[in-house]
């Protein structure tokens, strides 16, 4: 036998041995750890998705364990989670993904950031908070990092924090602030940064912004006696929802309409009242005229949605889990989610998704 015709049996017997070898076993973590309760959930587009949630670990603590999906939730996979622990008073960990790997998380008091896809956090310090303080709505875009800060006291306040996206520090944008005894705010950066703050039910300040960060005064979405939750831009127009104070007209209910701008800073109409049933739990808009209002009240959750602007409403009502919604929104055209419940209630949490822009919810299967 020659020497090449020694080295090509070799070979062929390399071959064959690796192709009835055994596979090497998966690995023993799945990526979806045993008694995962979501906690927030946040979507870039209607694929790409990440999931915060916790897990039982040792010492009888619920450990963090983000996952992420790039095909809507069919699959999943086990990305670096955050330190926060689950707070132990019932604050909402909220979760704020805006693509590329980009990640905030906030459980109310602190703020970490990832700008890799969870292989790496660090903490981002919030400048002259106070004593007593919630952090509210985070938002990214051209750039920068928009945030919105309650203090709470004798004499609350609400203001607009910002700084460069990607660097450790948010601090207050000098101006943007309301402040009395009851402070609110939101903000929106789809098609176009918005933020509104309003105080006790007075009139409301707003600002909107087409290039993202250059904010001018325009004309508040809501009347007096009511507050604006910001929908975005959709096919050209600015949606927002005007609710009354929670008990109103009776307990466990508040008044709400859609109103429309036909474009950033113009003239907010439109008198469509929604359904009453449940105090504000979120606001999310699919299009101009499909939006969807999720509430809660008397033990229940409910998602109000109407199809032609406020004209007709339907509703679904979400049972099965702890009561409390939160992070209900529209990140692709007719696909919304919405996270029902937290890890530590009795009866757990789950993610909902509609595909029908709000017209029928499934719990969404994780794991």
């Amino acid at each position: 036998m020659t020497c090449n015709r020694a080295v090509s049996v070799v070979f062929a017997l390399l071959v064959l041995s690796a192709l009835f070898a055994p596979m090497p076993p998966a690995s023993a973590e799945p990526a979806v750890p045993e008694g995962f309760a979501p906690a927030s959930a946040s979507w870039a587009d209607a694929d790409d998705g990440y999931v915060l949630g916790y897990a039982p670990c040792a010492g009888s603590r619920w450990c963090p364990v983000l996952l992420g999906t790039t095909d809507g939730g069919t699959r999943w996979q086990r990305l670096g989670a955050p330190s926060l622990s689950l707070p132990d008073n019932h604050n909402h960990v909220q979760l704020s993904y805006f693509g590329a790997g980009r990640a905030y998380v906030s459980d109310g008091n602190r703020l970490e950031a990832t700008r890799d896809g969870g292989r790496t956090w660090s903490a981002v310090t919030l400048a002259d908070t106070g004593n007593a303080f919630y952090l509210g709505r985070i938002a990214e875009t051209h750039g920068r990092t928009f945030a919105l800060l309650s203090t709470y006291g004798e004499t609350g306040s609400t203001r607009l924090y910002s700084g460069v996206a990607g660097t450790p520090l948010l601090a207050p944008v000098p101006g943007f602030v309301a402040t009395g005894g009851l402070t609110y705010g939101d903000l929106a950066v789809g098609g176009g940064l918005q933020v509104v703050l309003g105080a006790d039910y007075g009139v409301e300040r707003y600002w909107t912004a087409a290039d993202g960060e250059h904010l001018t005064p325009a004309p508040a979405p809501c009347p007096a006696g009511s507050t604006a939750a910001l929908g975005g831009v959709r096919e050209g127009r600015v949606v927002a929802l005007c609710s009354g104070s929670a008990g109103s007209p009776r307990p466990g209910s508040m008044t709400r309409g859609v109103r429309h701008a036909p474009g950033l800073g113009g003239e907010f109409t439109g008198t469509a009242q929604g359904p009453a049933q449940g105090i504000h739990q979120g606001f999310g808009a699919a299009t101009a005229n499909s939006v969807t209002v999720a509430a809660v009240g008397g033990g229940a959750d409910f998602l109000h949605g109407t199809d032609d602007g406020g004209a007709t409403w339907h509703t679904t009502v979400l049972g099965d889990h702890g009561a409390g919604l939160a992070d209900l929104d529209f990140p692709g055209t007719d696909t919304g989610i919405v996270v029902a419940g937290a890890p530590d209630d009795p009866n757990g949490s789950a993610v909902f998704r509609t595909t029908d822009g709000g017209r029928s919810w499934h719990e969404l299967t994780i794991g």
